[in-house]
């Protein structure tokens, strides 16, 4: 399956639950809770051996590449069953940008080109790379005015300006930027150390996701595809990535509640499981139903994305999912927390974790103010 058609076929239910065995088996061992603190504390944020190991054993990073770059081919169906598990996890990864943003971006474009040199190697997990796009706004809303811009060169382009947040911009290999040029704003393609380019990582909500500011001064680039076919490319990354987000939203949202409800059976108060007071049953209860109807507007947004027979249009479906998961896992984060009562707060567990990483999330492609609008602009009103 190619996950770019119409009318495909979605994947078994066997076929789904034998990725999904694969890939949680995996992050039990790679990604438990000291692995998970470990590597949000090191340099690049993540662990460099595992994410060569997900290549290597699991081909994750070549899922949703097409076949003649070397990848599998497949689509978000899939894709979601991994980022699902990732979320669970708390995987600190490049993955989002890399295979989500920024392979999503340059198949979108339709440049062979830069498809050839860079999909092939992201297949491998050989090469991170990550996706700019800095209008004033911060809700990808390239009509609004970029803070980058792009002037001729003699072999390409030259850009200059600030990317103020960009998904793991201070190590990725390879930067796309949207850059508004002489024909309007086009994608382009700069490399992480490229002279002229400084990049600084920031401090933020979620340790887990690394950020940085982008700062150009001549930076050279390469173009990449049409100028005229960005607005059609970034609607499919935000489609892509905003399901994509959500099914990794989910997975952190059923974390949330597993751990809920463990402790509610285990923590002991008056002599009886303080999950027996109807107060934590109530809150439980209330977690679990976020968790399913998130869960089912995850996965009906793969399915469009995908577009297999009988699913709504994908722009529709994907901003419903970002909106209703984004919602949901911060409900269940912020629950976790008060089951768990005092200890949850502390720094020493992992339910403040989980939810700095719902809020973070949340954020990540403009907050509810603009996703409730994509929404809306998405069902033409």
């Amino acid at each position: 399956m190619n996950g770019t058609g119409t009318g495909t076929a979605a994947p078994s239910e066997t076929e789904l639950a034998e990725l999904r065995a694969a890939v949680r088996g995996f992050l039990a061992a790679k990604s438990d809770e000291h692995a998970v603190r470990t590597a949000m504390g090191s340099e690049r944020g993540h662990d460099e051996k595992v994410w060569r190991q997900m290549a290597d054993q699991l081909g994750l990073q070549a899922l949703i590449v097409p076949v003649e770059h070397r990848g599998d081919g497949l689509g978000l169906v899939e894709l979601g069953v991994v980022l699902e598990e990732m979320g669970e996890a708390l995987l600190p990864s490049p993955f989002l940008s890399t295979v989500v943003l920024a392979a999503t971006a340059v198949v979108a474009s339709g440049d062979v080109a830069t498809a050839e040199r860079l999909l092939p190697a992201i297949a491998a997990g050989t090469l991170t790379a990550t996706l700019a796009v800095p209008d004033h706004a911060g809700s990808w809303d390239v009509g609004a005015g970029l803070r980058v811009t792009a002037t001729g060169g003699r072999t390409g382009a030259v850009l200059d300006g600030i990317a103020p947040i960009v998904l793991d911009g201070a190590t990725a290999d390879v930067v796309l930027v949207v850059a508004d040029g002489p024909d309007g704003p086009a994608l382009h393609v700069i490399d992480g150390d490229a002279p002229g380019l400084a990049r600084t990582p920031l401090r933020t909500l979620d340790p887990t996701r690394r950020m940085a500011r982008l700062d150009l001064d001549g930076v050279h680039a390469e173009p990449v595809g049409d100028p005229a076919s960005l607005p059609a490319v970034l609607d499919r990354v935000l489609d892509v990535a905003t399901a994509a987000l959500a099914a990794e939203q989910v997975g952190g949202a059923r974390a949330c509640l597993a751990a809920s409800a463990r402790y509610a059976t285990e923590r002991m108060q008056f002599g009886r499981p303080i999950g027996t007071f109807q107060a934590v049953k109530h809150k439980c209860a209330d977690m679990f139903t976020r968790v399913q109807v998130a869960d089912a507007a995850a996965r009906e947004a793969a399915r469009a994305v995908d577009g297999i027979e009988g699913a709504p249009a994908a722009g529709i479906a994907a901003a419903v999912a970002h909106s209703v998961c984004s919602e949901a896992f911060m409900a269940v984060a912020a629950e976790n927390i008060q089951v768990h009562g005092g200890i949850g707060f502390t720094w020493e567990h992992p339910a403040h974790l989980y939810y700095r990483r719902a809020k973070a999330s949340q954020l990540l492609f403009g907050g509810p103010a603009v996703y409730h609008e994509r929404l809306l602009t998405r069902v033409g009103v």
